[in-house]
């Protein structure tokens, strides 16, 4: 934080127009925008050069994107926090994002009034923990046997044959991971376990 109380932001965005809109919008709300990066790399090279509070990081930019660049600042001497600014509100991102050393997770519609509330908020509190909770459905051996087959496309029979059961056994194995994912058909389990990390 600058000598005079200002919070200093970095914002790391590969589209320039939205880079501009907000830092005018934080100016505005009274904050210190230090430096603006397209790249994950441009954000940790301008953390290293500057004294910074908060990286508003976007998820997805080239040449090093945002949970990387995440990870690589934490290794800094003084590493600032990390807030991700962005669309993708799936599990599997929000995940990766803690376990890199984000402190917050806002959508880019959030106003600009409410960001920079959060935004003091959380650097006031940041251990309160500013990320969405991840609901992660624990599943048995057996069901993560029948997903991974399932995602390799097998058949209910091939499956069967493969894991030493009967069909009628893999389709009640199929009801149960459909509950758990809260999901209908195959097709979708097999993508709302890639949303979560329980798939690659």
């Amino acid at each position: 934080m600058s000598e005079a109380g200002i919070l200093r932001v970095v914002i790391a965005d590969d589209h320039p127009l939205f880079r501009m809109g907000l830092a005018y919008a934080l100016r505005a709300q009274g904050f210190e925008i230090t430096a603006e990066a397209a790249t994950g790399r441009e954000a940790l090279a301008a953390c290293r050069a500057v004294g910074v509070d908060v990286v508003l990081m976007d998820v997805k930019m080239p040449d090093m994107n945002g949970i990387e660049a995440c990870r690589a600042l934490q290794d800094l001497a003084r590493p600032p926090l990390v807030v991700m600014l962005t669309t993708f509100d799936e599990p599997a991102v929000i995940q990766a994002a803690r376990e890199a050393g984000a402190v917050g997770y806002l959508s880019k519609e959030t106003d600009a009034e409410k960001l920079a509330r959060l935004l003091r908020e959380i650097v006031a509190y940041p251990e309160r923990g500013w990320l969405p909770p991840v609901r992660v459905p624990s599943l048995t051996r057996r069901e993560s046997e029948v997903l991974a087959l399932l995602a390799g496309g097998d058949s209910n029979k091939l499956i069967a044959r493969r894991l030493g059961i009967s069909p009628e056994t893999v389709k009640d194995y199929l009801g149960g991971l459909y509950r758990k994912l809260e999901v209908r058909d195959r097709l979708s389990a097999v993508q709302r376990a890639r949303e979560l990390g329980i798939l690659p």
